[in-house]
């Protein structure tokens, strides 16, 4: 499969122009198939992000690789930030969208959502130079949480940590840097997608408090009214759960489990 991604102020105006003027689903690959645009986030590495070739690689890659594959589809890679996973959906830049998308009520009334690719098992980040037990204890107002714009632990932080201060920066990468800088003293998140981050700054002394805050599942999103679309992936990934693809390919990229796994009667629906 040819993967091809949209770069440049060009290639932009022509998929917006494509996107308002056709179906979004019409359009047609070098190969003669019929292309599948998925969203990645180009700054959320293992997720996704560009490697030394500048090309777009990590999960949310060969997961997008491997639903195109059973769908007979053309890959068409668009690097979208995390606040654009919805706006991209709506617009019709984009199919679908991977980058860890949350299945939220809010995002429910103007998306859709496929079964369950992967869980987000929220925790504490930290330093030993915050002397903390538990979560709770990060709701004072002298501690500060950095996170990410569009990120949907924003508005949890919001609901059950009010007193703390809130720093909001654009990527993930950041989110670990203000902590390393002193900016921040904790993120609350998905520890999984945020501790690669932390080999950059060897001299801090990382802590990852114990058991999860809240875990929630993270699936594809599709256009709102899509139903033959999310139906189509909904199968398959089905059977990339049922054959290890999607554990054995998050253990690639994450070196390790998923902190909770999914479950058989997760898939339902």
């Amino acid at each position: 499969m040819v993967v091809r991604l949209i770069a440049g102020l060009a290639a932009l105006s022509l998929a917006l122009f494509a996107a308002a003027c056709s179906d979004p689903g019409d359009s047609t690959g070098e190969n003669g198939a019929e292309v599948l645009r998925v969203g990645v986030n180009p700054n959320f590495p293992p997720m996704s992000y560009y490697g030394d070739q500048n090309q777009l690689q990590g999960f949310d890659v060969d997961i997008a690789q491997a639903i195109a594959d059973r769908m007979g589809r053309e890959l068409e890679l668009v690097p979208t930030e995390a606040a654009q996973r919805v706006p991209f959906l709506t617009s019709g830049r984009i199919d679908l969208s991977l980058g860890a998308l949350t299945r939220t009520p809010e995002r429910q009334e103007v998306i859709d959502f496929t079964i369950p690719l992967h869980t987000e098992a929220m925790g504490v980040l930290t330093t030993a130079e915050l002397d903390v037990d538990s979560y709770e204890d990060l709701n004072r107002e002298d501690v500060t949480l950095s996170n990410m714009r569009g990120n949907n632990s924003v508005a949890v932080l919001e609901e059950r940590l009010p007193k703390a201060r809130k720093l909001l920066v654009d990527g993930n990468a950041d989110v670990v840097r203000a902590i390393a800088q002193g900016r921040a003293d904790a993120m609350v998140e998905n520890v999984d997608f945020f501790i690669g981050f932390t080999k950059n700054y060897k001299n801090i002394d990382w802590v990852v408090l114990d058991d999860p805050i809240l875990v929630e599942f993270c699936a594809v999103g599709v256009a709102k009214g899509n139903d033959a679309l999310r139906q189509e992936v909904n199968e398959v990934l089905r059977e990339l759960h049922s054959s290890g693809v999607v554990n054995a390919t998050w253990e690639q990229w994450y070196g390790g489990e998923m902190t909770v796994p999914i479950k058989p009667e997760d898939l339902a629906g």
